[in-house]
């Protein structure tokens, strides 16, 4: 096997990352960021900061080089500073720091219009701040600003500044496209062209994704003789953001044979640290880490990965600390619903499976967000469904709440094809429902159950969309539970009760039906009613 040659990468959310629009690391936040991204990601180095912005960045500069110091990694924390000598080496020093990232002028456009300085002056004074910092016992490596628009246009003046910093021997020079305009085609040419005119240069790029295009970018550069690379976890940056960190990673490993340092398991966890922590949401398709990327949701997948994992690609999830899962919802297919009782432990029979598979689907017709945690709610309802009979219902309501005024419902049922309608206040929207409940009761010679428990429930994690499971004892010569499920815990209580007025006229028919006395019966005398999907305790 032959030499494989490795690819640095050097991370620098701290600093290009912070200059996403209202993303502001405090102090502790930056130091526990760089120790995740040193040590358990395994980046080869990390860019934390602008010399002189403020004292929060000094502040911050100084817990992660004493941090570093201490574990042996000060060469691997890097500063950008300016040709400003003595200022920016100054600062990077009192901060601790042992890197400077000079950031120069790449382009003519840039040093004539910004700078108004010649190039024999600017030249100079890069010079000057090399010699400076060595002085100071600081590594220099040099960002070449707005680098691509120099090999646009002005590809003499770009060439003759890298010549004179190969012969400074600065440590690195680094090729950003500052304004994320190049295409790859550019990419292989100008960097090609480089790399052949100073094979000995150790050059880095570093990409911005104004056209979606950085990680592309990325992999011509890498494929055309850089020698590292830049990033930001969760392509933070400025405008479009810089090349994501985990989209280059799973790129490098899985599209080129040159050899990385990063431990790719440890990305979700530092991406999911570094989402808290910036405000900044992930967008859930966002390729390796965004919430949707290893659901599948189709039912056909789940059918194809079931037989052969048909739908599987080399971006497995494990690689990247993450499972697999199968979406709930109106494409799902039985297939999906297996593969998410397989993880629950759960099996059904076909028949309830076709029921509970139709359940999720009419949901999802509803927009209803069903997730794995709510799957064995779906199952109890379904099945607590299918056991009774369904000649009560409520055909209508209207449910008002107030402050400084008493909950109200207007209340219509359906019992037996007759429609009865009533109204009331209560302590609270269900106090209030089962008055005008009671108020119809009283009004056709029908009693109702005693409620003796309430007990809602949603599942762990649960977030402000999940279904809530309300179930609901209740005393009619016996106790028996109802449940109901909704994402609204009133409406969840209410299906509960439609379910258990239904119970208790089969309960009725069994009482004039029979010749036992009340007291004597047992729960073996109707195990479908009485059966374990009705003595599940919620919570």
């Amino acid at each position: 096997m032959g030499f494989q040659r490795k690819i640095e990468i050097m991370d620098t959310t701290l600093r290009d990352g912070e200059q996403t629009s209202g993303v502001s690391f405090l102090p502790s936040e930056k130091l526990q960021v760089a120790k995740l991204l040193l040590e358990e990601l395994k980046v080869d180095r990390i860019e934390v900061a602008s010399a002189r912005v403020s004292e929060g960045e000094m502040e911050g500069v100084k817990k992660i080089t004493h941090w570093a110091a201490e574990k042996g990694y000060l060469d691997r924390i890097e500063v950008l500073g300016f040709v400003d000598t003595p200022a920016s080496v100054d600062w990077i020093t009192e901060a601790g720091g042992r890197v400077l990232n000079l950031l120069t002028k790449g382009s003519l456009n840039h040093l004539t219009h910004q700078l108004r300085k010649s190039k024999e002056q600017h030249f100079a004074e890069i010079e000057e701040s090399v010699a400076y910092a060595r002085s100071k016992g600081i590594e220099v490596n040099v960002y070449l600003e707005d680098w691509s628009n120099g090999m646009r246009n002005s590809l003499e003046y770009t060439m003759e500044l890298i010549n004179m910093l190969a012969n400074n021997q600065v440590r690195r020079i680094m090729l950003p496209d500052t304004l994320g305009l190049l295409s790859p085609k550019e990419v292989t040419y100008f960097v090609k062209m480089i790399t052949i005119e100073f094979p000995d240069v150790h050059f880095d790029f570093h990409a911005h994704n104004d056209y979606d295009l950085s990680v592309a970018n990325v992999l011509e550069a890498i494929c055309n003789g850089v020698s590292g690379v830049h990033t930001t976890v969760n392509g933070l940056g400025e405008r479009a953001g810089n090349a994501p960190l985990e989209s280059v990673i799973a790129v490098i490993k899985d599209f080129t044979d040159y050899k990385l340092s990063v431990k790719e398991n440890k990305i979700y966890r530092v991406s999911k640290l570094v989402e808290q922590f910036s405000g900044q949401h992930i967008p859930s398709n966002k390729p390796v880490v965004g919430e949707n990327v290893f659901t599948q949701t189709a039912g056909i997948h789940a059918d194809g990965d079931n037989k052969k994992n048909l739908y599987f690609n080399d971006l497995m999830p494990e690689r990247f600390g993450r499972q697999r899962k199968y979406a709930l919802g109106k494409t799902s297919g039985k297939a999906n619903i297996v593969k998410n009782l397989q993880e629950l432990g759960i099996s059904l029979e076909p028949e309830e499976l076709t029921k509970v598979t139709q359940r999720i689907i009419e949901l999802g017709d509803k927009k209803e967000r069903v997730t794995t945690e709510d799957l064995p709610y779906i199952i109890s309802d379904v099945l607590q469904n299918n056991s009774i009979s369904h000649h009560i219902f409520i055909e209508g309501y209207s449910l008002s709440h107030s402050k400084g005024l008493r909950p109200t419902v207007q209340l219509k049922m359906n019992i037996y094809g007759e429609s009865y309608e009533e109204g009331s206040s209560g302590d609270g929207q269900y106090d209030a429902f089962m008055k005008a409940l009671s108020k119809i009761y009283k009004s056709i010679h029908k009693e109702l159950p005693k409620l003796i428990n309430y007990h809602v429930t949603i599942p762990p994690g649960g977030k402000t969309d999940a279904f809530v499971e309300t179930v609901i004892t209740w005393d009619y010569g016996r106790i028996f539970k109802t449940k109901g499920l909704d994402s609204d815990q009133t409406v969840a209580a209410l299906k509960a009760t439609e379910k258990m007025l239904n119970i208790i006229e089969q309960l009725d028919s069994k009482k004039t039906g029979s010749v036992k006395n009340q007291d004597q019966k047992t729960e073996q005398d109707n195990p479908t009613l009485y059966g374990n999907e009705y003595r599940t305790i919620a919570g």
